[in-house]
């Protein structure tokens, strides 16, 4: 097998490869062979049928099926003779057999050389989140609401109230679709309506009717109606005040703390907070980290990953919006700049797994694990659910090595500790 290769660009290589041709011809004739020994042909009994008239009728098909063959096994001894990793499948293209070779050319990307590089520049901000008792009372005032109950009230409508109307709105003295409602509930300053409309609804008592302008944000949603201002006519049901439950064990009990009382649901309110916060500084961190790698390391990458990874986000985009048809996915384009990101990640991220001989053992995948369960009332049973499924731990070991990874990038960066309140910390992640 005479193998030459050339560079066609800054990863893709071109592949020719030239085949002697007798072997080929042998494998054909002995398949010929094997065919004829129980091909069934009209005029002919079962094993006797001329070497002929077998090539007449499956030569062709045999010779095709033989050269597919001699193909791949010619194209991943070649790659592996030339020490060559590609990227993805080749593009082939087989020359006409004539005289004493078979030669076939094999276009592909290869991967690229990945260093990795700047580490001991990588800078880390990692907040210290404190959660002071104030934080934990927000968050129960945060839950009572959520067990809120309404009364009606005779008087104003104000913050925190819950005021039922109907709604008509017109545009340029026109109806439009969404416009209207009936008896539609709207607690105020929750930002479930449009500024405007929330500012209508302040100070009404139930049969109250009036009319006044919304405004329309110029990134609406509705593109007839972005930068629009509509007139909206309403009429007030009534005016509802909000019950809120006492703070007590038996608000405990609504979920389902039943041992303990509020001593012990505060105490697992500053829990699930912590694991909160934990989360969100792991994940920014891990944006850093992120950053700070693709910075440092610009990387050509392969063509053909970036249309894999696309194609695959693009597949993960019509499962979250319930879309089978794929005439109907979101347009390929649109994944590409974040699919370039994805690859160049992953390449860089397994250089560094690579150089640094990092795996995920049992102790860190149950460690995972556990942090994936904590939330789970029934968290024990849960964690060895898990830990017994091969399944699922081949999905949550990528996940920890990579972690892995950014753990070890930390370590040899440079990080500065910030102190910050829970609430202004969350606030600021957009929760």
């Amino acid at each position: 097998m005479n193998v030459t290769v050339e560079s066609t660009g800054t990863l893709e290589r071109r592949m020719r490869v030239e085949l002697p041709i007798g072997p080929i011809e042998e494998q054909v004739d002995s398949r010929l062979k094997s065919v004829g020994r129980t091909a069934k042909i009209k005029g002919f009994r079962p094993g006797k049928v001329p070497p002929k008239v077998v090539k007449q009728r499956y030569g062709k098909q045999v010779r095709e099926e033989v050269l597919g063959e001699v193909l791949q096994k010619s194209y991943t001894a070649a790659v592996a003779q030339q020490k060559l990793h590609p990227a993805g499948g080749p593009k082939i293209e087989a020359e006409d057999v004539s005289g004493n070779t078979f030669v076939f050319t094999a276009t592909f990307e290869v991967m690229p050389e990945v260093s990795i590089k700047g580490l001991d520049k990588v800078k880390i901000q990692k907040p210290d989140v404190q959660i002071g008792d104030d934080d934990i009372d927000d968050m129960l005032l945060s839950l009572r609401k959520q067990k809120a109950t309404w009364e009606t009230v005779d008087r104003s409508s104000k913050d925190g109230d819950r005021v039922i109307v109907d709604f008509a709105g017109e545009l340029d003295g026109e109806p439009f679709q969404g416009g209207q409602g009936t008896e539609i509930p709207v607690v105020l300053g929750e930002g479930q309506m449009l500024p405007d409309f929330e500012k209508g609804l302040k100070g009404i008592k139930a049969g109250d009717e009036k009319t006044f302008k919304v405004k329309f944000p110029k990134d609406y949603h509705v593109d007839d109606l972005a930068g629009q201002k509509a007139d909206f006519s309403i009429k007030t049901h009534r005016v509802e005040g909000q019950v809120l439950p006492e703070l007590n064990d038996e608000f405990a009990e609504m979920f389902n703390v039943t041992d303990g009382g509020l001593e012990r649901f505060r105490k697992d309110v500053r829990e699930n907070m912590e694991r909160e916060a934990k989360e969100k500084v792991k994940n920014d961190v891990r944006e850093q980290v992120m950053e700070s790698l693709l910075a440092s390391n610009p990387l050509e990458i392969p063509q053909t990953l970036k249309h894999q990874e696309a194609h695959s986000m693009q597949h993960e985009a019509m499962q979250r919006m319930g879309i089978e048809d794929h005439d109907q996915a979101p347009p390929i384009e649109g994944f590409s700049e974040a699919a370039e990101r994805r690859v160049r990640l992953g390449l860089l991220l397994r250089k560094v797994i690579a150089d640094n001989d990092l795996k995920a053992d049992e102790t860190r995948v149950r460690q995972r694990v556990e942090e994936m369960c904590a939330s789970y009332e029934n968290a024990g049973e849960m964690v060895e659910m898990y830990m017994g499924n091969p399944q699922i731990l081949q999905q949550i070991e990528p996940m920890v090595v990579e972690q892995l990874a950014i753990d070890w990038c930390v370590e040899h960066g440079k990080v500065k500790s910030k102190k910050v309140s829970f609430k202004d910390y969350m606030n600021a992640q957009g929760s």
